[in-house]
């Protein structure tokens, strides 16, 4: 294999700017087919983004000779499903976040692959973007000490009557289709990247409800992780929260400092050591999938590792579904 020809499976928002382009902007790749169950919706897609084929079956693009990669980008609870028919078409899988519905379908996902021998990708793709990269290196380099604490705030208001009109919207708060709330949606970023800098955990507990009952699914989120090197994370996610009272922001803090980031906008990260700050800007990505996308092609190539394996995407939806057990 000399380049990667990709097929979408499921051209929905998510992969209009965020990571659909970027299949073509990145070295010995190319986006050579999609597929939407709606058949006029995958037409205009392909039309619009210059995609040479589009379907409405997922196995018709599964099957076709030209595509030799599948990205799946459906909600999550079809995850499972497309993966597993792509691996056992001797094809790599490229798949969204968060991985399935639970832990234990995305287990079966990582062992499918291992046993097909295929490669598996999860989409947890800030790990890639130079503004994570940074923050990975100050802790590895130990610029605040030794890392003690996180605390992590996410709150955010209520879904309108109008999202919850709008099935594009309203799935994301379907426990069928989403496997959980907004918190299923969102945390997945987050928790990577707390895995991805502190390692494995030794304990996760958490607490989950819904206390406005406006869906089916939860909309408050509090959890706690130990990991194995000692450092504590606390977390809560509220989905419900005055507009002015809107908040997001993560507090990594150590024996000789801090460090203060955003996942969610686009805000410099503030570091602050004896008392005096310095702050890091980053551009904003065109296409945020873009530095993973490269990351990815390099290891279906065999030209690098694997960026975020099966068995990582396993650990952050035990997290979740810890946080989340009743």
């Amino acid at each position: 294999m000399k380049k990667i020809n990709w097929g979408i499976i499921g051209c929905g928002d998510v992969t209009e700017i965020k990571s659909g382009p970027a299949f073509n902007k990145v070295k010995n790749s190319a986006l050579v087919a999609v597929m939407r169950r709606d058949a006029e919706k995958a037409k205009d897609y392909a039309e619009r983004h210059n995609v040479p084929k589009w379907y409405s079956d997922a196995n018709s693009l599964i099957n076709d000779p030209d595509v030799n990669a599948i990205y799946v980008a459906t909600p999550p609870s079809s995850h499972e499903e497309y993966t597993l028919a792509a691996l056992n078409a001797g094809k790599p899988v490229y798949v969204e976040k968060p991985m399935s519905v639970n832990a234990s379908s995305a287990a079966v996902m990582a062992n499918a692959a291992k046993d097909a021998k295929q490669k598996l990708v999860v989409a947890h793709y800030r790990r890639a973007q130079p503004l994570y990269q940074k923050i990975k290196q100050l802790l590895a380099d130990k610029v605040i000490g030794d890392t003690r604490f996180i605390k992590l705030e996410l709150y955010k208001r209520s879904v309108s009557d109008e999202e919850m009109a709008n099935p594009g919207r309203a799935w994301r708060v379907d426990n069928d289709i989403a496997g959980g709330g907004l918190f299923n949606d969102l945390s997945p970023h987050q928790l990577d990247l707390m895995y991805y800098f502190f390692g494995e955990a030794d304990k996760i507990s958490g607490f989950a409800l819904n206390q406005a009952g406006l869906y089916n699914a939860d909309d408050i989120v509090a959890g706690s992780i130990l990991f194995q090197s000692g450092v504590l994370f606390s977390g809560v996610w509220c989905f419900t929260i005055n507009n002015r009272d809107e908040k997001e922001s993560c507090e990594i803090v150590g024996d000789k400092g801090k460090i203060v980031f955003s996942f969610f906008e686009h805000k410099p990260v503030l570091v602050t050591v004896n008392g005096e700050t310095e702050s890091f800007t980053f551009e904003p990505l065109q296409h945020v999938q873009q530095p993973m996308i490269e990351k990815i092609v390099d290891y279906f190539l065999d030209k690098g590792p694997n960026p975020c394996s099966g068995e990582e995407g396993v650990k952050v939806m035990t997290m979740i579904d810890k946080f989340t057990a009743k």
